[in-house]
């Protein structure tokens, strides 16, 4: 009985290898004969499907991108009370970080390259723009509260999306300390 991966396209085997390699490794501990030799096909084959290294990486932002929104977007759509939605947001960031913090790992060196790449930066720059859409979708009372009437929607939005980031950013440099990962809670203090 063949498993799983024996019925992938090679293209998905591919980027399923590089999306591996890279959140174990990191963007700069990682060839693409490590991702080749990891997805079982030939060195020519990744240029084969994504053209250069950059192509590749490009689709690994890509399908990272779209699981973090996927996966954002069904936390805060659950029918549950609007307090109780930032609540289960930080738990998400909280359970990324102590059970699958090589994804947060991944996101973050995919950032550091963008600096650098102007496709990788759209690329990014939209996944943030996005992020911070779902929560203003979602998430649009807590700009009725007095201390923030002079503060849009996508500005509050914005501020709880860089903290989630920003905090998370900080535990995993803390190599995931608990007390650090429990710190994402405050960020509920500042909307309550």
């Amino acid at each position: 009985m063949k498993n799983e991966f024996d019925h992938m396209s090679q293209s998905q085997k591919i980027l399923n290898a590089a999306f591996k390699c890279i959140s174990s490794k990191g963007y700069a501990n990682v060839s693409l004969r490590d991702i080749a030799n990891e997805a079982g096909v030939v060195l020519s084959q990744l240029n084969y499907y994504y053209k250069n290294k950059e192509g590749l990486f490009t689709e690994v932002v890509k399908k990272l991108a779209e699981q973090y929104l996927n996966e954002i977007e069904d936390i805060l759509k659950k029918g549950i009370a609007e307090k109780k939605k930032l609540s289960c947001l930080i738990e998400y960031f909280q359970e990324m970080l102590r059970k699958k913090p090589e994804l947060l790992k991944l996101l973050f060196d995919l950032i550091s390259m963008s600096f650098w790449s102007a496709s990788l930066k759209k690329i990014l720059s939209n996944f943030f723009n996005d992020v911070t859409q779902l929560i203003e979708k979602y998430m649009d009372n807590f700009s009725n509260k007095e201390e923030f009437k002079n503060y849009s929607p996508a500005t509050l939005s914005r501020m709880i999306s860089g903290a989630l980031f920003g905090t998370s950013v900080q535990v995993i440099l803390a190599h995931g300390e608990d007390d650090m990962i429990d710190s994402l809670s405050a960020i509920q203090a500042l909307f309550q």
